[in-house]
């Protein structure tokens, strides 16, 4: 680490600990030459996701459209913000935690599908019949017998 007062390439470490949030690591450093103490911050690098659209077109993951879109299939329905953003949280973990720094929008729907289909089955079928474009009632009767077979096996 260069010393913000000399210059000098080389620093010994004197202190670490974590931050308050646990998001970074907070050295206290010492310069092996003018003897000068300064502070760093580590944190953990990460790679950005990039979402495929159907257009081909890419963007960078944004969790707040996936609280949007979870939002707008539990209106009015009883299930608390704090369940909603923990799905998105876990979701986003999951896409992070991939080997993949590309993904389809396509999986991500289908991600949230799986976890609405846990917090509430009219959400489920909300974002389904929206996401999966049903292009008649016999569609949308299929999606909701195949729910139901699910419900049956459990």
């Amino acid at each position: 680490m260069k010393c913000p007062f000399c210059s000098h390439g080389e620093s010994k470490v004197i202190d670490s600990r974590p931050t308050e949030d646990n998001e970074k690591i907070r050295r206290r450093r010492e310069c092996l030459a003018c003897k000068s103490r300064f502070t760093t911050y580590e944190e953990v690098e990460t790679l950005p996701v990039v979402v495929i659209k159907k257009d081909k077109s890419r963007q960078a993951f944004d969790k707040n459209k996936v609280i949007h879109s979870m939002i707008k299939a539990c209106d009015k329905r009883a299930v608390p913000f704090e369940v909603i953003d923990a799905a998105a949280g876990e979701i986003e973990k999951s896409l992070a935690n991939s080997l993949d720094r590309e993904v389809s929008s396509i999986a991500i729907g289908e991600l949230v599908m799986e976890k609405l289909k846990e917090i509430d089955q009219v959400a489920y079928v909300r974002f389904a019949s929206v996401y999966r474009q049903f292009s008649d009632i016999q569609s949308f009767m299929d999606e909701l017998k195949h729910l139901m077979l699910g419900q049956n096996k459990n």
